[in-house]
């Protein structure tokens, strides 16, 4: 089995970039030759005597990327332990260093643009990785591998998040080069997956028993981005915002120094001992947007445009996204958690719609009460014909239910889910280091696919219910609980333990979709609403406007860039000066005209006033900078899609179509028209000029 190297030393000259590890002195050295990129391998007997500037130490090779005007190998200078799984050490990436090909760089505004994404938003992200354990796949799907081939092979496509910046090192490991054709097994321990989400490892004991609870969740790369501007599936059936999160137990965790649990070692009788095997339960759920094309168009309003696009042009991505999402869980419990009026219940019928083309002789249930007249709505095939009949919807309109702060509530769908709960039941294994792998006692047969409008706030609190619900059954099963005990009652020390991790767990998902931590927290961590998790909702919900209308741009371009989205290289080399904005002179004005309009009204307002001096001068002034304020916020709010920072790279089709629709409602203007459209026509003429330029640049 090959696993990356744990210690890198890259040797910096001005022709390469040596990379070399000082444990495995006899392992081959890889050169990445300077200024074009390309790898190649050196036995170490043959290593090159170079003049080197520089030697440094990394913890590994995130990857290459090569953006407009040069290629750069992005290293990780600094990891930090985060712990132990099942005796293998994981890290976080603290810190990483862009290694430019050039020795002398090209300076360049987009260039520099692009760097300064990439530090900014990607750089500093939750990343995760281990020299020795996957933390790609789940533990049930880690049981059916061969564990004999390298890290990188084993890897989950989905939850490999750098695996287009590792392509070139992929691709000379799979086909070499020209000096070197043919596979190159020697690159392997170069090669090291990462994942993006969620990695919280905590020994702890419930009711004197050592054991470790672990929590992951893995973001997948496809469709990655943020909250409005990535929204539905994609053409290929991927979904934003998909994340897998797998809950964790390891008892006799030796890797921890942890004591055993006594007891039989009869897994299926639920009773484990001997001390000696390290016996492993996880649970998986997955959530992700609902799997229809659709967006929520931002316009300075705080509540979005909505659009659906019609249900028959998404079958073929539904059924691609549940091809994958059955071929890999099993059948699929479809928990929607929209509200059943207002926009959002547009969502709702798109989503029973899809269900009821992909399932042969849908059967349809709706169960009320009193206070509504659909608490439930459940859609299950009447046969098992096709694939898809291994799909089942079921619908809980999650704030009409908890409304008043009654959380407790929710647990109406735990109840509702029961019968499927028991049935999918959840992994159990046993570690068998001899054999190199996990043997499976018991698989879990099916997955509970979870989702509100963001997939964040009400998904959270749903799939902590869920975990929640399984933790008590495996305990049940483990002997540690009797039937009808729960761990909340019987060990509160335990179940704040529980709590926080899953609210952490919330934060870091909402952090990388919408840019702040999640709401309901408060319902998390101490099991009831309060108002003052009430109150930072409300602080949440103004930072997030303001991010998802001013700051979601760039972000979406480091998503895109460093996913491989938008290929620099390879774009349209004349578009010089991508980030600059396009906008007519007069337009971009505005907002500043306005901040000037307010700070001058304030001067009025509180400068002091000479004694004997006239109050009606002062009160014009005032209110001639108050018409002007008014008129441009006015302007602002109206002409919103022309004052959202729209991403660059890959601009959104309706957000180009919207921009369009405001600027031609602009030159109509009596006033502003004139002035728009004369600044338009000399644009042009820029344009032209900056992609001459451009292209003599790239020469």
């Amino acid at each position: 089995m090959t696993l990356p190297f744990r210690d890198i030393n890259v040797h910096i000259a001005a022709d390469s970039y040596t990379f070399t590890s000082p444990s495995s002195p006899n392992a081959p050295t890889l050169i990445v030759d300077r200024p074009t990129g390309d790898a190649r391998l050196s036995e170490a007997a043959h290593f090159p005597n170079k003049r080197v500037s520089r030697v440094s130490s990394i913890a590994g090779i995130l990857g290459f990327i090569r953006l407009r005007l040069d290629k750069y190998a992005i290293v990780i200078t600094k990891a930090q332990p985060m712990g132990r799984l099942k005796g293998h050490m994981v890290y976080k990436v603290i810190s990483t260093d862009f290694l430019p090909m050039r020795e002398r760089q090209i300076r360049d505004p987009d260039e520099d643009q692009f760097l300064s994404l990439l530090k900014t938003f990607i750089m500093k992200g939750p990343m995760y990785f281990s020299y020795s354990i996957d933390l790609t796949n789940s533990f049930q799907r880690q049981a059916s591998m061969d564990s004999s081939s390298p890290l990188w092979m084993r890897a989950d496509d989905r939850f490999f998040w750098n695996r287009f910046v590792q392509t070139d090192l992929i691709e000379f490991r799979k086909l070499g080069n020209r000096s070197q054709p043919g596979p190159q097994p020697g690159a392997d321990p170069y090669i090291l997956p990462v994942i993006w989400g969620t990695l919280e490892i905590r020994p702890t004991t419930f009711r004197n028993t050592p054991l470790t609870i672990v929590l992951i969740t893995r973001k997948a790369r496809h469709r990655a981005g943020t909250r409005y501007l990535t929204r539905g599936l994609d053409e290929d059936g991927h979904a934003a915002n998909y994340n897998e999160t797998e809950q964790v137990v390891i008892l006799n965790d030796t890797g921890r120094g942890l004591g055993g649990y006594a007891g039989s070692s009869d897994m299926q009788s639920g009773k484990y001992g001997g001390g000696a095997d390290m016996q492993i339960l996880s649970y998986a759920q997955t959530r992700g947007s609902i799997p229809v094309f659709w967006a929520e168009v931002n316009a300075l309003k705080y509540t979005p445009k909505l659009q659906v696009r019609g249900i028959e042009t998404a079958h073929q991505a539904a059924k691609k996204h549940f091809d994958e999402q059955i071929r890999v869980y099993g059948d699929n419990y479809l928990v929607n958690l929209v509200n059943q009026s207002g926009r959002e219940k547009r969502m709702k019928d798109a989503y029973e719609q899809m269900v009821k083309m992909l399932v042969s002789s849908p059967s349809e249930k709706v169960k009320g009460d009193i206070i509504t007249d659909e608490k439930f709505h459940i859609i299950e095939p009447s046969s098992s014909k096709q694939e898809y009949d291994r799909l089942h919807y079921v619908y809980f309109d999650f704030h009409h239910e908890t409304k008043g702060l009654q959380m407790h509530r929710a647990m109406m769908l735990v109840d509702q889910l029961q019968d499927a709960l028991t049935a999918q039941q959840y992994f159990r294994g046993v570690d068998m280091p001899a054999n190199g792998g996990i043997e499976t006692r018991n698989y879990q047969t099916s997955v509970v696919r979870t989702n509100c409008m963001d997939s964040l706030d009400r998904t959270n609190v749903v799939q902590s219910m869920l975990a929640r619900y399984t933790l008590d059954r495996m305990f049940v099963d483990l002997g540690l609980l009797k039937k009808g005990e729960t761990f909340a009652v019987v060990d509160p020390e335990f179940e704040f333990l529980f709590r926080n991790i899953w609210a952490d767990n919330a934060d870091t998902v909402s952090n990388s979709y919408a840019g702040t931590g999640a709401m309901k927290t408060d319902l998390t961590r101490l099991g009831k609403r309060t108002k003052a998790g009430t109150f930072a909702d409300g602080k949440i919900a103004v930072t997030r406007y303001y991010l998802n209308n001013f700051r979601d741009g760039p972000r979406q371009d480091a998503f895109d860039l460093f996913l491989g989205a938008y290929e620099p290289s390879t774009a349209n080399i004349g578009s010089s000066l991508i980030f600059a904005d396009r906008r007519p002179i007069l337009i971009q004005s505005i907002p500043y005209i306005l901040a000037f309009s307010i700070f001058f009204v304030l001067v009025g307002l509180f400068t002091k006033r000479v004694p004997g001096s006239t109050i009606w001068t002062i009160r014009l002034f005032i209110l001639f900078w108050l018409i002007i304020a008014g008129w441009c916020f006015n302007f602002v709010i109206n002409n919103g899609m022309l004052f959202v920072n729209w991403p660059k790279l890959n601009p959104r089709p309706w957000a180009t179509e919207g921009y369009q629709d405001a600027i031609s409602k602009v030159r109509k203007d009596a006033l502003l028209g004139p002035f728009v459209a004369k600044h338009e026509r000399g644009l042009s003429t820029a344009r032209y000029l900056n992609a001459e330029e451009g292209k003599k640049r790239i020469e």
